[in-house]
């Protein structure tokens, strides 16, 4: 027969247990790039931001993985690994602009053509300047993805990446 005390005192070890595993009940990000995410054993969602061919100061790249055993939001992985993006004025979140503030609006971006363009997030970004968002299954290839951050469902062993391409290129994410 279990007495109070000592169901309470079983509940205070397995809470202490959980405590000392790090494990809460709720997905944690990774805050920085894992290990896990680059070897490609992510036990929830990798992040990948690439600013492709854009010759930015510093490095504005991120991998990393978010853990989750649950369906996530692409905002959410992304939120929840430390990434920041910005939309447009005409299409909210819908269109991505910005990328931890890459590219800033007083960075010059230089066409194929030699022309220079400031982004200004206001419409649609230049056709040939772009945050590209893709999606890899867990058991698939890289697809270019069919719905926006706010509404791209991301399942655990899942990837997503936000890939700068700059006039074409890079066409696609690196495998």
């Amino acid at each position: 027969m279990n007495s109070p005390l000592r169901v309470s005192l079983i509940v205070v070890a397995a809470v202490a247990a959980l405590a000392l595993t790090g494990c809460t009940g709720q997905p944690s990000p990774s805050p920085t790039a894992s290990s896990d995410a680059a070897a490609g054993t992510c036990s929830g969602v990798t992040v990948i931001v690439d600013p492709g061919n854009l010759d930015v100061p510093g490095d504005a790249s991120v991998d990393t993985c978010v853990v989750t055993e649950d369906p996530i939001i692409a905002a959410d992985a992304l939120a929840r690994a430390g990434v920041e993006t910005e939309g447009t004025v005409q299409y909210g979140d819908q269109v991505v602009c910005r990328v931890n503030g890459v590219p800033a609006q007083d960075f010059a971006i230089t066409a194929a053509d030699g022309s220079e363009y400031h982004e200004s997030c206001e419409s649609m970004p230049a056709a040939f300047a772009y945050w590209a968002l893709w999606q890899k299954p867990a058991d698939g290839e890289w697809g270019y993805a069919q719905e926006g951050l706010g509404t791209l469902e991301l399942q655990p062993g899942d990837a997503v990446e936000l890939l700068f391409t700059l006039n074409d290129e890079p066409a696609a994410p690196a495998e």
